[in-house]
């Protein structure tokens, strides 16, 4: 490209240095395209050294980073799921001792969920509202049936220190496989 303008810059000055006399001298030369076959078609070794070290330092970025993101959110998975096994065994050690279905029924709502939102789980949300004038403790004790209505599974859900008139939305997984057709039922409640 550089050649090509090299070589229209000095057409124009030969046209242009005539003052319109005619010399005699031979016509200007007519530029040519360089010789192809003088190219190798490869970078100097030290551009293409360079970019390949480029290269090689952005794809071990990328996938560092991935490998970093994967950690935090496997390490996030991981507390959600240590926090739901605690807040569940302090809803169940809060329900050992309760007569009957508990004091809070009124202030807890179960509701199915679709499976298209839980990945293929059964899964039930359990609504929690405090409507007490005091901060508050919930324990709720959520059945699994099966058709004969025979409990098969049980799970825990709760909320800590619930203030008046607040709400919480725990949920409440059943481990069993998706192909079996069970019901989420509230068995107990309670305000603690």
């Amino acid at each position: 490209m550089a050649a090509l303008g090299c070589a229209l810059g000095a057409l124009a000055l030969v046209g242009c240095g005539g003052g319109g006399q005619n010399t005699g001298s031979s016509p200007p030369p007519t530029p040519s395209s360089p010789n192809a076959a003088s190219f190798s078609g490869l970078p100097p070794s030290a551009l293409a050294s360079a970019a390949a070290s480029a290269i090689a330092s952005a794809h071990a970025s990328a996938s560092a980073a991935a490998s970093s993101a994967a950690a935090r959110a496997s390490e996030f998975e991981a507390s959600v799921d240590a926090e739901a096994a605690r807040a569940g065994a302090a809803a169940e050690n809060a329900l050992k001792n309760v007569q009957g279905r508990g004091n809070a029924l009124s202030e807890v709502s179960l509701t199915g969920m679709p499976r298209s939102q839980t990945s293929g789980l059964l899964a039930a949300l359990v609504t929690i509202t405090n409507k007490t004038h005091q901060k508050a403790s919930y324990a709720v004790q959520v059945d699994f049936a099966d058709s004969a209505g025979k409990v098969v599974e049980t799970r825990f859900v709760g909320a800590e220190n619930l203030e008046p008139g607040h709400t919480e939305q725990p949920i409440a997984f059943s481990r069993h496989p998706q192909s079996a057709h069970l019901t989420a039922r509230l068995a107990k409640a309670q305000r603690y």
